[in-house]
């Protein structure tokens, strides 16, 4: 399938006229896994917009620790901090979890274009609204709710940003994603597995039943999924061609 920039959401909820003007700046990219895409303190050159790719964003502790915060793909863009007021990340590091694509753009054209274009301002304002849910939910969900019903909310938010059922997660990379336990993943991998909703083989996790998962998962999942369809609906794309 031809690579385009309406594979992300953002991109192609925007209007042919603000899509058009945006075109000629972005570029296509290729997103290894573990690629750095920034690191705490630094001021990225670019904001990207994932097509095929997942990009965890992790808090960085004292410790050693760094826990997922969030998880962008198609649904979103990296970088959003550079239009935002606070161009320098503090102590988050965006990470490509799964690789692919996405679309970058440079920094300063972003800026001009969100002064510029009121739609494109509404639009990432309200993403920014949905980011800040995904985060608080996602804080508390680490905090409060069991590592079988974290494993299942991961597993659904990666599927939501990534157009395929089977996700390149080790038990490892889980764990340190959800800061628990390695042995608590393979366990929790272990009953899902038992129950028919996944499959695993090799660091790769095949969901065999999505409606299963999200029986099994807690509220959170639910909570984020609803308020970014309210804030972000899923609108067919004005345009249907692109470059």
């Amino acid at each position: 399938m031809r690579r385009t920039p309406m594979q992300n959401q953002l991109l192609a909820a925007l209007p042919r006229a603000t899509y058009d003007r945006l075109l000629p700046n972005l570029e296509l990219v290729a997103l290894p896994r573990g690629l750095a895409i920034y690191e705490p303190g630094s001021t990225p050159d670019y904001a990207i917009f994932p097509i095929s790719s997942i990009v965890s964003i992790l808090t960085l502790l004292k410790n050693g620790s760094s826990p997922e915060v969030a998880v962008i793909g198609n649904d979103g863009v990296v970088g959003l901090a550079l239009v935002m007021g606070g161009a320098a990340a503090t102590n988050t590091q965006g990470i490509v979890q799964s690789a692919g694509h996405g679309y970058r753009i440079p920094a300063y054209v972003l800026r001009a274009a969100f002064d510029a274009e009121p739609v494109l301002r509404d639009l990432l304002l309200r993403y920014a609204m949905a980011l800040a849910t995904q985060m608080s939910q996602t804080a508390a969900c680490n905090r409060f709710h069991k590592v079988d019903q974290q494993v299942c909310r991961l597993l659904l938010m990666c599927m939501d940003r990534w157009a395929s059922n089977r996700l390149s997660l080790t038990h490892e990379r889980i764990g340190n994603l959800l800061g628990v336990r390695r042995e608590g993943v393979t366990e929790s991998s272990r009953s899902l597995a038992a129950a028919g909703l996944i499959s695993y083989w090799r660091g790769c996790v095949t969901v065999l039943d999505r409606p299963g998962l999200e029986a099994r998962t807690c509220e959170c999942y639910e909570h984020v999924r609803t308020e970014t369809d309210r804030l972000l609906p899923r609108a067919a794309p004005r345009h249907l061609v692109a470059a």
